[in-house]
């Protein structure tokens, strides 16, 4: 397991900016991040730009109003999986 960080951005649209900024302060590198709902909109914020490892999952695409190349879609199964890779998830709303 690992000693690194999962965030799971669930904010509404209207909050995610404020999500992001919590972000900010929390990251650090080797920390993993899946935006989810109406988060998955602000996939170009100039925060999420700078994660390496960024998750979108699939069914939530036609949010995304640009597929950045570092975002990575994911289904349910590889979701779960990367879950269970942590120790610590943190759920910012």
């Amino acid at each position: 397991m690992s000693r690194n960080t999962l965030y799971l951005i669930q904010a509404s649209y209207a909050s995610t900016p404020l999500a992001l900024s919590k972000l900010k302060q929390l990251y650090t590198q080797g920390d993993k991040v899946v935006l989810m709902g109406e988060a998955v909109m602000h996939a170009t914020h100039e925060v999420i730009q700078k994660i390496v490892e960024c998750y979108v999952l699939e069914n939530e695409q036609p949010l995304l109003t640009a597929h950045p190349a570092h975002i990575q879609l994911i289904d349910y199964a590889t979701f779960a999986t990367l879950c269970l890779q942590f120790n610590r998830s943190i759920s910012l709303k």
